[in-house]
């Protein structure tokens, strides 16, 4: 197995594995990977929907995503998709899945299956190298600080998705989230102090309106990104990649309209964070 650095301080690549058929120490060694990358790609995998569930249970539980379509032999794989005559993309903007949760999921396990001929590619930013680049006052500033985080304004029956292309398609309109957890998290593996707000689902600082938090809450989210703090996915056919959560953002690029785009995602289950 070799590994191949993506970018100075995000994402790998890693060579020399099959997932539908690597052993217990390769998958204890790709988790070391990403908990410390935030994500790791895979290329010219074979890789059919029963590998996919295969090797997401080898990571422990699987979350049944709420509101994406469900594949229906597979219930346990959510489909990402873009049809060629929508505008709208699912994920196409910064944020960390699922931090609206009140024990976030993990990561992801996301499998190529329709792509357009050009574009589509995925970004990711390292939330360790975000926390590690902040100013001293400003980390003195959030050290102690927790967050509010929902998804409802972008999955209920008036909100964001509902408005667009993508609505008719997305489930769980009824649902109402929200969590609060710390600005700063330690990486329960690796210790790593990470930067765990997102611009998707951060809503404010408790004991903050809203109003209030965005001074600050814009600051963290723009510095977070700089360009050497993240890589870009360029997915092909039999591309696999997966990513922590905690460790990462990613935003999914929206730039092949007229043309059909699918993935299958599984979401691994997560921990409780802790400052």
């Amino acid at each position: 197995m070799e590994l191949r650095p993506m970018a100075p301080r995000c994402g790998v690549e890693i060579a020399g594995v099959s997932l539908s058929t690597c052993s217990d120490a390769d998958v204890a060694a790709i988790k070391t990977a990403i908990y410390e990358h935030g994500v790791a790609v895979f290329r010219d995998q074979a890789f059919a929907p029963e590998d996919h569930i295969a090797f997401a249970k080898r990571w422990g539980g699987i979350d049944l995503n709420n509101y994406f379509p469900l594949n229906p032999r597979w219930p346990e794989i959510a489909l990402v998709s873009k049809a060629p005559d929508q505008t709208t993309n699912i994920g196409g903007a910064w944020h960390t899945d699922h931090s609206y949760d009140q024990i976030p999921a993990m990561g992801s396990i996301l499998v190529a299956r329709v792509l357009p001929p050009a574009g589509g590619d995925t970004l990711f930013a390292h939330m360790g190298a975000a926390y590690d680049d902040l100013p001293d006052d400003v980390k003195s500033e959030i050290e102690g600080l927790s967050a509010f985080h929902t998804a409802d304004h972008v999955y209920k029956a008036d909100g964001l998705y509902a408005q667009t292309d993508q609505g008719k398609a997305l489930r769980g309109q009824d649902l109402r989230t929200g969590a609060v957890h710390p600005v700063v998290i330690r990486h329960p593996v690796t210790g790593r102090r990470l930067l765990y707000v997102n611009g998707g689902f951060t809503i404010h600082f408790v004991g903050q309106t809203r109003e209030e938090s965005l001074p600050l809450l814009t600051k963290l989210l723009e510095s977070a990104v700089g360009d050497d703090n993240q890589c870009r996915v360029q997915w092909q056919p039999g591309t696999v990649a997966i990513w922590d959560n905690r460790t990462s953002w990613h935003n999914a690029l929206n730039d092949y309209h007229g043309h059909a785009r699918e993935m299958h995602r599984i979401t691994l289950s997560g921990e409780a964070l802790a400052a």
